[in-house]
């Protein structure tokens, strides 16, 4: 039998405990480490990239916002204002937060008095961003109740919005701007860059909410817009829109514009077209904005005759007695006749302008050369920009001498052929109010630019002389005379011009100048498609002439110089003296005859 083995086992000697201590140094040399690397990236944070890492800090938290700044004031010639800017509040909000609390948008579809499904949708129709305005220009009692409901993601923000006093007084002349405070018409356009101020900047710290918690630093002051001083006079813009809104409902017609310039510097003191539009509420058809003064053109029929015999008179070949025959009154011309209302006679060169004969037109204005006539008229300011510098004016028209016939120069002489503005019409008859110095026309006070000679001061001088006799007795503008005061004038009636030819709808004008002896104010006006019954120029436009410088004289101040009619206190003209204010024949049916042929039709503008 064998014997089992048992198992040796082995006896070891006594076991280690384990190395705390080498544990312990490791440990210690690695926590050393650590505070080494972490002193080392501290001070690389610190002091190598602080601006670095404070500028990621800012990024976060900081941010610049814009300090609006508010559009400079318009005022008139007296620093009264025309135009101010105040201050509202615009409501936006960030879609992204304010989406995480649907539950208020009823409470701020309410507060902005908007429809909640209109505001649901805008909101949510840009739910990715961050801005979109709810409404804009509120007033600050407006603006109070929303931002007191503290809804997440909604916010305030200050705007200017523009403010007319006059309101449709003078809406054609300063314009407006739009909802961004731009100007958009007017002098508000024209003088855009000057009127704009520069916002400023700040920096402020936001929260997670995007409410400004705290303003860091200013980084640019705002510099609000300069203030632009016109050459307006509020008092005379409010008293020709009284009148020329009197003369438009007295007559039937459907619009009007009327021009007051100072003679001496070409200052437009008031400047009015009718109908108007209220800038402040913009709910007008942009046609009804356009200033006609300086935009529409039209044919100024005899107020032009001034001009034709101040060309002839400065040709020598006439003087102001010098006599015209115009019996038995008609004058065939190149298969054309020209025609004055009725037979005048004889009449000196004066007298062409006291009763408006057509024929004696003609006649001086086919005595001179075509360049010379061009030439007088162009110095005058016809078929050129006033200078006023008022977007969209017209030139108007005055065509090249070289293609005038006969019929062409003789409708010209009398006012046809041609076309103006009424800013150019009151600006060449106060060139002979200024010793027959032009001015180029301008809207701002103290804003006169060089003039320049359109005819020799003698000349001016007879010329006005001259067209005293027009608003005297026997003129055909005895309405457009002032108490006390001497007038000079002209009037003017034309046909209205369509395709093919001229309708029989009328425009009446009036030119004038006061006071005579020396002249500080001119005024043209044109009164378009008054009743057909009444239309001339003396009895429609002559009277808004009177009543406005009869009214202004008073108001500026100016003494009379007339003082013998004023003790005299002559009696307002009668009614009945009314076929004398109508000596005028500036339309063409009545100076060229209708049965002339198919050449009348060219004369009178279809076939030319």
């Amino acid at each position: 039998m064998t014997a089992r083995r048992l198992p040796v086992r082995r006896i070891q000697g006594p076991q280690r405990g384990p190395n705390l201590r080498g544990r312990l140094r490791l440990m210690a040399v690695l926590l050393g480490l650590c505070g080494v690397a972490l002193v080392a990236k501290a001070a690389e944070m610190q002091l190598l990239r602080s601006e670095f890492y404070q500028a990621k800090g800012d990024a976060r938290f900081v941010r610049e916002i814009a300090i609006p700044t508010s559009r400079g004031m318009i005022t008139d010639r007296n620093g009264e204002p025309l135009a101010i800017s105040t201050p509202v509040e615009s409501i936006w909000a960030s879609p992204r937060e304010l989406l995480k609390h649907p539950a208020r948008l009823a409470d701020l579809a309410m507060a902005l008095e908007q429809p909640l499904e209109e505001l649901k949708a805008r909101v949510e129709a840009r739910a990715e961003r961050d801005f979109v305005y709810l409404r804009r220009r509120m007033t600050p009692d407006q603006a109070e109740p929303v931002m007191a409901l503290k809804i997440p993601g909604v916010y305030s923000t200050r705007e200017y919005q523009r403010f007319y006093p006059l309101g449709d007084v003078a809406a054609h002349v300063l314009g407006y701007t739009n909802i961004d405070d731009q100007g958009q018409e007017g002098l508000e356009l024209a003088f855009n860059d000057w009127l704009t101020g520069k916002p400023g900047a700040k920096r402020v710290i936001k929260d997670r909410l995007g409410r400004v918690v705290e303003n860091i630093e200013l980084v640019r002051a705002a510099e609000q817009g300069r203030t632009l001083e016109l050459s307006l006079d509020r008092r005379l813009q409010h008293l020709v829109h009284r009148e020329l809104q009197h003369a438009l409902l007295e007559n039937a017609a459907t619009s009007g514009s009327a021009v007051v310039l100072d003679v001496a510097t070409g200052e437009i003191l008031a400047m009015v077209n009718l109908p108007s539009y209220n800038p402040n509420l913009l709910e007008s058809v942009p046609a009804a904005r356009r200033n006609r003064a300086v935009t529409d053109v039209f044919e100024p029929g005899s107020v032009i005759k001034a001009f034709t015999v101040a060309a002839a008179l400065e040709t020598g070949r006439v003087m102001p007695d010098t006599v015209i025959e115009t019996s038995p009154g008609y004058m065939p011309l190149a298969n054309h006749v020209v025609r004055d209302i009725r037979n005048f006679g004889t009449l000196t060169v004066t007298g062409l302008l006291t009763k408006s004969s057509n024929i004696a037109a003609t006649k001086l204005a086919l005595d001179m050369p075509n360049e010379h006539l061009h030439d007088v008229l162009h110095r005058f300011g016809f078929g050129e920009l006033s200078g006023s510098g008022f977007p969209g004016e017209q030139a108007g028209v005055l065509t090249a001498p070289q293609g005038w016939g006969v019929v062409e120069k003789a409708t010209i002489s009398y006012g046809y052929g041609l076309s103006t503005t009424v800013l150019q019409l009151a600006q060449a008859y106060a060139a002979l109010g200024n010793g027959g110095v032009w001015m180029p026309a301008t809207f701002v006070h103290g804003g006169a630019g060089e003039g320049r000679a359109a005819i020799d001061p003698q000349l001016a001088q007879t010329m006005l002389g001259m067209l005293e006799t027009v608003t005297g007795p026997q003129g055909s503008a005895q309405r457009a005379g002032v108490p006390g005061y001497r007038v000079a004038g002209k009037t003017g009636t034309s046909r209205r011009s369509i395709a093919g030819g001229y309708e029989k709808r009328y425009i009446s004008v009036f030119a004038g100048l006061v006071p005579a002896s020396k002249p500080r104010y001119a005024m043209a006006l044109m009164i378009n498609d008054p009743d057909p019954k009444q239309y001339y120029g003396g009895l429609v436009a002559a009277p808004v002439f009177g009543r406005v410088m009869a009214d202004a004289l008073r108001l500026l101040d100016v003494p009379p110089d007339n003082v013998e009619q004023l003790l005299a206190a002559a009696p307002a003209v009668p009614a009945a003296a009314a076929d004398a204010l109508t000596l005028e024949a500036e339309s063409v049916a009545e100076a060229l005859d209708a049965a002339a042929g198919p050449e009348m039709q060219a004369a009178d503008g279809a076939t030319r």
